[in-house]
């Protein structure tokens, strides 16, 4: 898959490439990551990207002549591309969207700055807009790396294991179960014996039902959403009465 960013900073996207998945995944040839430089599209000597914005404010606003001319050398490059603009306004961006992107040839990703982008851009030349979260950045880059390292992901063959990726917090709708290595005892804290059982039948229910409980502790609104096994509904029942009668003897003790 080709990720292709375009953005004032084009420097900072080495660091994607430095360790780990996405390095290996560009040196097995599985993704390309190439960052276009927006100011290279400037149309005037000074090398000009943003301007005051009509109307009064504060801030400058990107001009539109650069960052046209960056998406179309960009489309043209990668004609079967997907372009998403990185904006607050966009839609959330979740592991649903992230499984749906590696469907695309490729991504040319749009990193805004400053006080945001003429408008114009996104009414032509842009396929949709995604934002990674309900906060302010100081541009696009961050975000368009957060897209670039849970895209790659999903990507066969990139994890080394493909069922890393399926395993994963939020993959299966839940967050994921407590994870334990060596050694068995760490300062008075023990490994769970079913996770040492050798029984794999064993060892996957109490996954899951591990997964549920720090589901509902911790993102019960995750629970509201998601369609839910027969075993996960006994096991939330069980849990539902233990609770009740906890609050109910100490209720009555009060």
């Amino acid at each position: 898959m080709d990720f292709t960013v375009l953005t004032l900073f084009p420097e900072m996207f080495s660091a994607l490439l430095v360790g780990g998945i996405i390095k290996r995944a560009v040196e097995s040839r599985r993704i390309s990551i190439e960052a276009i430089d927006i100011r290279d599209f400037a149309t005037d000597r000074h090398g000009i990207v943003d301007d005051r914005p009509y109307g009064g404010g504060c801030g400058m606003v990107m001009k539109p002549e650069p960052l046209a001319g960056a998406i179309r050398h960009a489309k043209k490059r990668h004609p079967e591309a997907y372009t998403l603009m990185l904006t607050p306004q966009g839609r959330l961006f979740d592991q649903a969207l992230a499984r749906e992107l590696p469907g695309y040839a490729g991504l040319i990703l749009i990193c805004g700055r400053y006080e945001g982008v003429d408008e114009r851009i996104s009414q032509d030349l842009v396929d949709g807009e995604l934002s990674i979260g309900d906060y302010v950045l100081t541009g696009g880059e961050l975000a368009a790396m957060v897209v670039i390292d849970a895209v790659t992901r999903l990507i066969p063959g990139a994890l080394g294991g493909e069922q890393s990726a399926e395993e994963d917090s939020f993959s299966t709708g839940l967050l994921e179960y407590p994870q334990y290595t060596r050694p068995r005892s760490f300062e008075g804290v023990h490994v769970p014996d079913v996770l040492l059982s050798g029984d794999h039948g064993a060892i996957s229910r109490w996954r899951r039902q591990a997964s549920l409980i720090r589901t509902l502790l911790k993102r019960p609104d995750l629970l509201l959403g998601q369609p839910l096994r027969p075993g996960d509904m006994e096991f939330l029942e069980k849990l539902r009465q233990h609770i009740e009668t906890i609050i109910e003897k100490h209720s009555t003790a009060s």
